[in-house]
């Protein structure tokens, strides 16, 4: 039995050599959320795939927001969370909240998470060396939206710096500006910019649904993968609709912006992002 076992064991790494050798080298960015980063078991299995993977020579970019903690957080502080047009309302409390939450609390728990799984990250956020310069964010109806960024421009200096150290980026998704102000940035948006601007390899955006589905309702109907200009007919046929716009916006944009490949994976299955780096299969939908 023990030998079968081991027979398995040895196939399941032929099988996934081409795959290391493919990412040997090449940066691939994670952007983490969802049930994934608040299920204990979960988030112990994206730690192990992430170390895992720098382990094997991939240069892996960790980039995460924290929307249920910024909310636990103005919680207990009787702060008020309110939401325009699916975007978090940010006034100069608020951002205050932002910016210790996820530079803080958030990113500092997974840089210590991925050091208790043997490995070697350092925790950033975008105000370090400038890194994530934004603008106000301009409403579609005029709405105020406080202190919620527009990306203008990414320094990847520092995070080449860290993966040039050997180091796994960790990546908390609050800007600045020009004359010093703190913003609020939509992380699945950071991870898409950022990654175009490093040039990555693949874009993995870590959800709580199998992927894009042509029935909402109906799982089996994943569309394993997408060319990005199939996109605005799926947005016409209503398959594209709701919170999967935004998210499948960014993938566009990334390819658009030179990322070789982006995908949608379910975070709810774990070490989803070895089946989806290391397995011919792969997980989710793949645009390109």
């Amino acid at each position: 039995m023990e030998q079968v076992s081991n027979n398995v064991r040895s196939q399941v790494l032929i099988d996934a050599l081409p795959y290391i050798q493919k990412y040997n080298n090449k940066i691939i960015v994670v952007k983490y959320g969802g049930n994934a980063m608040t299920n204990k078991e979960l988030k112990d299995a994206v730690m192990t795939d992430i170390v895992l993977l720098s382990l094997v020579g991939a240069k892996v970019v960790l980039v995460h927001g924290g929307g249920p903690e910024i909310s636990d957080m103005l919680k207990k502080l009787n702060i008020e969370s309110r939401f325009v047009n699916g975007l978090r309302y940010t006034d100069a409390d608020t951002v205050d909240v932002v910016k210790m939450v996820l530079a803080g609390k958030v990113n500092k728990e997974l840089v210590q998470l991925l050091a208790q799984h043997n490995g070697h990250a350092v925790g950033l956020c975008g105000i370090d060396d400038r890194m994530i310069m934004a603008e106000r964010m301009e409403s579609p109806d005029g709405e105020d939206l406080g202190f919620v960024g527009d990306i203008v421009k990414v320094n990847t200096k520092p995070i080449l710096d860290a993966l040039a150290n050997g180091n796994i980026p960790v990546i908390a998704t609050v800007a600045t500006d020009e004359m010093g102000n703190t913003y609020n940035v939509n992380a699945d948006t950071a991870a898409a910019r950022i990654a175009a601007e490093l040039g990555a390899e693949n874009l993995i955006l870590m959800t709580d649904i199998a992927g894009l589905l042509r029935d909402k309702d109906d799982p089996k109907t994943l569309i394993p993968s997408l060319n990005i200009s199939e996109v605005p007919f799926m947005k016409r046929r209503g398959i594209i609709s709701g919170g999967m716009i935004p998210k499948i916006d960014c993938c566009v944009e990334a390819i658009r912006r030179g990322v070789k490949k982006t995908v949608i994976i379910d975070g709810r299955v774990p070490h989803s992002i070895l089946i989806e780096i290391l397995t011919n299969d792969g997980i989710g939908t793949q645009f390109t």
